[in-house]
């Protein structure tokens, strides 16, 4: 800017026309020479005044410069030559701060006693009508005294810079005048009044500031630096006292109550809580999705249950197996010509065990029998008795202490669809406990029948089950639900159609299984023990085995019919045809059989006979006869 801005003090110097004269500014007369102020980079410092006059004393402590000497043409005259700086202007005349925005108020002029590093004022271009500079004097050595009165004057030709609003400016006394004794400056007759502290700029003044700006700055009090307490663009100036530091101020915020600043105290513990959650999960998921890829870190342990108690509830078929297995004995046979396995069950604390009569067989009368006990334990066995019909043996150990009878239950308590365990050695595993339930009673079965004379045929009214028995199960017990054996396992249907024996060298179990009723079996080991061989009950007929009709028929032959037998007493003729015993319907020789050896030798029997297309009953005890 070329125009310098009023403020409270004018400057006052000679006007170069008589319009310039109109707004009160004028071009400051250029130093004369390099004075005790001047500092080498071409910046000077103003002089202080005098002692103010009674006269001319405001109460503001502000001065009215001389009018400077003026030349014959009423231009104020060249000064001397100006040191010349020890550095360029600044071309772009940036301010000591940065450039303030239009709303900013200008920044303050720098202290008088020193040169600053950077900001200094640029002078503006002179006009073309101006007189040429005179060249910048040689600066003064280092350490001569710089004259005041010179300090930041402008260049010759050039008008003063207005200073900002509200600083004091001291008056720049003429040439060849000492600084102290400079007389007050008066101004000439017809330059403007100055302009008293208390009065407001007008809106023609250049520069002047709006009038409610005006009316806001308060003005200071004498001796008080005009320099504002706040500088709100935070400057900072060395050359002032130190002020006393403002109160750290908030953001604007209201500090907000107890209560809000626990709020915020929570949110924050549940925002850290909530990011160490995730942390936490988003890390546990990498290390999961590792191991689970990577099979774990170091070596491998499986989880596994804890020792537990070996009981078991009473009706198990682990606590049946429990208590029966002590009882159940593996026999290993071997004869001249064959051998086999099979198993049995001890009867008493005398060594005999109750067994399969096919078992025993291939011993013969010279063979050897081995009874290996629960406990691992073996012993030789002897042949105590063996009923070919009935297909049972008892065979016997000797040396043998602390053996444990197997407990005897009651077939004729058995009923369809009661749970059975069965025990034995199918191919000879030992031990092998399976079950089942009974699916059928009284299921008349004939097995052997490999003798010529049909010697070895046995017919059996069975309890049918659908435990698994194989070959090898021969012999072993079937327990009911105490634990208590109801049979003696001894017959498998095959695959290929027709009974057989369970260790004749059939297929394995289908799910039909047949067993002696314990029943029978106990009346025959009792026998075969006391006397060595089993009677059998008999009727005294003989039957015609290739009858293909419904029921039994008596051979045609007079001999068919013994005499003197029960049948004989009874009334049975050739020819008749029996089709039932005690209600229950026969339907072949063999069931016949079955249903009479089913009983005891002097059981009373109830017959339905058919005789010339006519049926009556009749009854008869049964007799006896040894088995052979």
């Amino acid at each position: 800017m070329n125009e310098a801005k009023p403020t409270k003090a004018k400057w006052w110097t000679r006007p170069r026309t008589s319009e310039d004269a109109t707004d009160g500014d004028f071009e400051l007369e250029r130093p004369r020479g390099t004075g005790a102020g001047s500092t080498g980079d071409g910046d000077f410092e103003l002089e202080r005044p005098a002692p103010p006059r009674a006269t001319d004393a405001s109460d503001d402590g502000d001065y009215e410069l001389d009018r400077p000497a003026t030349g014959g043409s009423g231009l104020p005259p060249a000064p001397p030559e100006r040191p010349r700086p020890l550095h360029e202007p600044d071309p772009y005349s940036t301010p000591p701060y940065g450039e303030p925005g239009p709303w900013a108020p200008a920044p303050p002029v720098q202290h008088p006693a020193t040169t600053p590093a950077h900001g200094t004022t640029t002078p503006p271009t002179p006009p073309a009508d101006a007189p040429a500079p005179h060249p910048a004097p040689t600066p003064p050595p280092p350490g001569a005294t710089s004259d005041p009165a010179f300090a930041d004057a402008p260049p010759a030709g050039h008008p003063a810079p207005h200073p900002p609003h509200g600083t004091t400016v001291s008056p720049v006394p003429p040439p060849g005048v000492a600084p102290g004794d400079a007389p007050a400056p008066v101004p000439p007759s017809d330059a403007p009044a100055p302009v008293p502290p208390a009065r407001q700029p007008e809106s023609g003044d250049v520069g002047a500031p709006a009038p409610a700006a005006v009316a806001a700055a308060p003005e200071p009090a004498p001796g008080q630096s005009a320099e504002p307490d706040f500088d709100p663009w935070g400057r900072y100036d060395p050359w002032t006292a130190p002020a006393t530091a403002a109160p750290l101020q908030h953001s604007g915020r209201p500090p907000g109550t107890p209560d809000e600043r626990r709020g915020r105290t929570r949110k924050a513990l549940i925002g850290g809580a909530l990011l160490i959650a995730l942390i936490s999960g988003t890390a546990g998921g990498v290390i999961g999705v590792y191991l689970e890829r990577n099979g774990g870190v170091g070596t491998v342990e499986l989880p596994q249950a804890g020792a537990e108690s070996a009981e078991r509830a009473p009706g198990s078929v682990a606590a049946l197996a429990g208590r029966a297995l002590p009882s159940v004995v593996t026999l290993h046979v071997s004869g001249s010509e064959s051998a086999g396995t099979g198993t049995g069950f001890v009867l008493d604390d005398r060594g005999h065990i109750l067994t399969n009569n096919h078992v025993v067989d291939p011993a013969g009368d010279g063979g050897e029998i081995t009874v290996t006990f629960n406990s691992g334990d073996t012993a030789e066995a002897t042949v105590v008795g063996r009923d070919s019909g009935y297909d049972l043996a008892v065979v016997r150990v000797k040396g043998v202490s602390g053996l444990t009878p197997m407990p005897l239950g009651n077939s004729d308590n058995v009923r369809v669809g009661d749970p059975v365990v069965a025990i034995g050695a199918p191919f000879d595993l030992a031990g092998t406990v399976t079950s089942g339930i009974i699916s059928a009673k009284e299921r008349p079965i004939t097995a052997g029948g490999e003798e010529g004379d049909a010697s070895d045929v046995s017919y059996v009214d069975a309890l049918q089950t659908d435990a698994p028995i194989n070959p090898g199960n021969s012999g072993g017990p079937l327990l009911d639900s105490r634990g208590r054996a109801i049979g003696i396992n001894s017959a498998i249907r095959s695959a290929g159609g027709g009974s057989a024996e369970s260790d004749g060298g059939q297929s394995g179990s289908i799910g039909l299984g047949f067993a002696i009723p314990i029943n029978q079996g106990k009346r025959v080991a009792e026998e075969l023990i006391n006397t060595g061989k089993a009677s059998h009950p008999v009727i005294g007929i003989t039957l015609d085995m290739d009858y293909s009709g419904d029921g039994a028929r008596v051979g045609a032959d007079a001999t068919a019919v013994t005499k003197g037998g029960p049948g004989a007493r009874a009334g049975i003729e050739p020819g008749d045809v029996i089709t039932a015993v005690d209600g229950q319907r026969v339907h072949s020789g063999e069931e016949l059989i079955v249903k009479t050896r089913a009983h005891r030798p002097g059981d009373r029997l109830e017959l339905t006979l058919e005789r010339d297309g006519r049926e009556w009953k009749i009854s008869l005890v049964l007799g006896s006869s040894d088995g052979g």
